[in-house]
């Protein structure tokens, strides 16, 4: 009996200390391979679920349901209705509002958006590809950047979003929008600004190194954004901190 438990615990191990190996080489294998040579699938991966870029998920269930749509001053009253759904319609499904929350300043980000471009634009001009590289490839010294994007699967859903980030406004934004670290200090907003042309989303911006030296460090553990964008749109995402690292450097 003894010998049969030894041997599955041997088995047990073996498999376990097989696929921590594979999940080694595999995270290894991405931190070697250069990001000029990701694929659509590997850029995405880092814009969208990476540990410098996070998805917050929204889902509007009020008007899920099926229930008539009418004005209650031309039917007593009698139907059920909402004045949401009296001003955009009734939806009768569950509504998704996705907001992209990804740390701007980090290299890698910033490479997978060149390298999306690269690929969806195959015929670049040798300049502006020079160009984008450089941006890619700069390191940040003097501020955090966090940006936001947002899409959801319904159009005035995402209108109503795109209204709240444009009317956005430091002034109002830097009282409730911070970096937290896990101690409870926090880094209040430095500059907000709103969405623009090149499709990158709204920019939170803060001081790399408030008052000479650095809020973020390789032992920071954890780091959270939050902003109340509008009344709404609360943004609350969790980073950790030891998980960006990317060819040995720690990259926010």
């Amino acid at each position: 009996m003894e010998g049969s438990l030894s041997t599955k615990t041997v088995f047990s191990l073996c498999v376990f200390c097989a696929l921590v190996l594979a999940t080694t080489v595999e995270s290894f294998a991405q931190q070697t391979k250069p990001w000029t040579e990701w694929n659509k699938k590997d850029a995405e991966k880092i814009l969208s679920d990476s540990p410098w870029s996070q998805t917050q998920v929204e889902t509007d269930t009020s008007e899920m349901f099926y229930s008539p749509t009418s004005d209650p001053r031309t039917s007593g009253g009698r139907t059920s209705t909402t004045g949401s759904r009296q001003a955009q319609g009734a939806t009768n499904q569950a509504v998704n509002v996705k907001y992209h929350i990804r740390f701007f300043s980090a290299r890698p980000v910033r490479q997978a958006l060149v390298r999306l471009i690269e690929l969806n634009q195959k015929n670049t001009d040798q300049k502006i590809t020079e160009r984008l590289h450089s941006f890619a490839e700069v390191q940040a010294t003097d501020s955090v950047i966090i940006t936001v994007t947002y899409e959801s699967t319904d159009q005035r859903f995402q209108n109503k979003a795109m209204q709240a980030f444009n009317a956005a406004v430091t002034g109002v934004l830097k009282n409730n929008t911070y970096l937290e670290l896990k101690t409870g200090q926090r880094l209040f907003l430095e500059e907000y600004v709103a969405p623009g042309k090149d499709g990158f989303g709204a920019r939170f911006i803060f001081l790399r190194q408030p008052e000479g030296k650095l809020f973020i460090t390789p032992d920071s553990g954890e780091v959270r954004f939050y902003s109340e964008v509008a009344t709404d749109i609360k943004l609350n995402m969790r980073f950790h901190v030891s998980d960006m690292n990317y060819n040995g450097k720690i990259e926010y």
